[in-house]
């Protein structure tokens, strides 16, 4: 029996003075409800408007049918890919809901039920010193984690001349060194450089990396990552390589065809599509089976919403090769206020998945969202 989508529902919830998140709630004919993240920071008017442009198309789907999405709602920019994405994992969400299952078994079987994590210690730290990333990655390391992520070039910015990224390197390997220190050399560790440099100022920074003792895991995100960035990106994975380090990148492509130009260009050791943007649950794993193919990590980006987590930790769970998961550690408590507290905890650098989930395996505390929430509703009034 066919069971058509006939609600769909926007919300944003300010967490804190930097950071929105969005939530998808979609409803079937029968009741069921799912519920998708589209958090896109700074771009909240845009995801909305992609909701209202696209959510007509969305309704009266088969609610059973929740593979292809993206197919059979076609997006052209990120905000489009953040809404059909999230409109995936909520279809995921209601259709494993409906048969009593989680999303990983909905997707063709967990393959793994204890899911490694990092914990990206950035946000947290306001503190911006060597001591501040410290005693962040002292209060990570006192919660169960055991890999660890920090953006430390704050004064490195796109266009300054040579002298300029010296300084912002110097200033920012202590703070890795720091975080090296609180965490101690058995830990991973890896930085993000939030695509700042050029390729010069990255082969400066990759051979003081190297030159540090710092036993970095990866450098993530080191320049541009368009077409015309490709070969620079080709030679600093090779001199990172040659030092011990990888290469990661490609948090925010869309779509296995979004990631197959990378792929080709052999520029990342390790890519990060993120469960928001990607275009859906199982162009997710064909991501991931595209990655294993050509002997790419696959270790999805995953800094956001609660919602978000629990649908990266489905992926992760049935991808067919997997590295890692990143979490933004501790950024506000409403993490899990917004889901009932329903999330697994870390114990020993990763979480647990429970036996007898059925989707996500949470679902959204509307007592914790708070009033005035909504940014977009259509089909029929629901309690």
């Amino acid at each position: 029996m066919t069971i058509r989508i006939d609600y769909c529902r926007l919300d944003a919830v300010r967490v804190s003075p930097k950071t929105v998140w969005l939530f998808l709630t979609l409803a079937a004919a029968d009741g069921v409800r799912g519920i998708g993240e589209a958090s896109l920071n700074q771009h909240e008017d845009e995801v909305r408007a992609a909701a209202e442009r696209l959510a007509p198309a969305l309704l009266g789907l088969d609610a059973g049918q929740p593979a292809g999405l993206a197919a059979r709602l076609p997006y052209a920019s990120l905000p489009e890919a953040a809404f059909v994405s999230a409109a995936s994992q909520a279809l995921w969400d209601a259709a494993a809901r409906r048969r009593g299952i989680a999303v990983a078994e909905a997707l063709g079987g967990a393959r793994r039920r204890r899911i490694p994590l990092y914990a990206n210690i950035n946000r947290k730290t306001e503190d911006r010193s060597p001591q501040g990333f410290a005693a962040t990655a002292r209060l990570a390391l006192a919660r169960g984690y055991d890999a660890f992520k920090i953006a430390p070039f704050d004064e490195v910015r796109p266009g300054q001349d040579a002298a300029a990224v010296r300084r912002g390197i110097g200033l920012g390997l202590p703070r890795a060194a720091a975080v090296r220190g609180a965490v101690g050399g058995g830990a991973r560790l890896m930085v993000d450089c939030h695509w700042r440099f050029d390729e010069r100022g990255a082969r400066e920074l990759v051979a003081a990396a190297a030159g540090s003792g710092l036993g970095l895991y990866w450098i993530e995100c080191p320049t541009p990552e368009t077409a015309d960035h490709y070969p620079a990106l080709r030679g600093l994975r090779a001199q990172a390589n040659a030092a011990g380090i990888r290469l990661a990148g490609a948090e925010h492509m869309s779509g296995l065809a979004g990631f197959a130009p990378l792929l080709a260009a052999g520029v990342y050791d390790a890519m990060m599509p993120d469960v928001k943007y990607a275009g859906g649950l199982d162009e997710m794993l064909a991501i991931a089976g595209a990655f294993k193919a050509a002997g790419v990590d696959f270790s999805p980006h995953n800094p956001t919403g609660p919602v978000c987590h629990a649908a990266s930790l489905q992926i992760a769970a049935a991808a067919s090769a997997f590295d890692c998961l990143e979490l933004q550690f501790d950024e506000t408590p409403r993490f899990d206020e917004l889901v009932g507290h329903g999330l697994p905890q870390v114990d020993n650098g990763a979480v647990q998945l429970p036996d007898g989930q059925a989707g996500l395996g949470v679902g959204l505390a509307q007592e914790a969202m708070g009033p005035g929430t909504l940014l977009f509703e259509t089909g029929p009034a629901r309690g």
